[in-house]
């Protein structure tokens, strides 16, 4: 009996680089970026992979992440989810073996990803002009495995994290990481906020940024 067909992505990209952002940075790390986006956020680096790539089927990306031999693979975008093969990919990682995070932007629906895998999802602060996408369904999907990123552009965006964090007990479930948008906000200023206001959350920095003055990490 068939199983039907293979599935196929839209794929921008698959690269080897350091993990440059959550709790696995400076891990090195096979990078499948997959094609497409419903949002639009104003501070969006990655706007290369809304529409173009290429199609392949589920073995061909494999394939192309196998000849990286890394342990560590990173599912991103775009917004992964937004294909329904992605589902499929991640699960197939992960029977191979593979430590797999997956960043998300909170916007869609995280309860059919593999248990397996580490989900790193966003929470949209107002100025990523955004906000309203937000699924906070999420929140009670979380667990210790997964994690939580909020990027804030100004003290506006803090407050409004902090407030989220509460609501949804958000530092009980997962770790919590809190970034400046890069060029709207001083690192400096929020790293000071975050010690000030005794917040239990994880400061960071994209790391590829600072190493290769760019969004790709290579």
């Amino acid at each position: 009996m068939s199983s039907g067909p293979t599935p196929t992505l839209r794929v921008s990209e698959i690269f080897a680089s350091l993990q440059g952002e959550s709790t696995r940075i400076g891990r090195p790390t096979v990078f499948i970026r997959l094609t497409g986006c419903p949002l639009r956020c104003v501070w969006c680096d990655t706007q290369y992979a809304f529409r173009g790539g290429e199609t392949l089927d589920l073995p061909a990306v494999l394939d192309d992440v196998a000849a990286h031999a890394l342990h560590d693979v990173c599912v991103t975008g775009g917004e992964p989810l937004a294909q329904p093969a992605c589902l499929a990919l991640l699960t197939a990682l992960c029977d191979a073996g593979y430590s797999v995070s997956l960043e998300t932007s909170g916007a869609l629906d995280i309860s059919g990803v593999d248990a397996r895998v580490s989900r790193v999802v966003d929470l949209k602060a107002p100025a990523s002009g955004e906000a309203a996408r937000n699924r906070y369904e999420n929140a009670a999907l979380l667990t210790a495995h997964d994690e939580v990123k909020i990027v804030l552009a100004d003290e506006a965006d803090y407050q409004w994290a902090r407030e989220q964090i509460a609501a949804h007990n958000l530092i009980g479930r997962c770790p919590v990481l809190l970034s400046p948008a890069a060029g709207l906000l001083d690192p400096a200023q929020l790293a000071a906020w975050i010690v000030r206001d005794r917040l239990p959350v994880r400061f960071q920095l994209q790391l590829h940024k600072i190493l290769w003055n760019g969004a790709r990490g290579r």
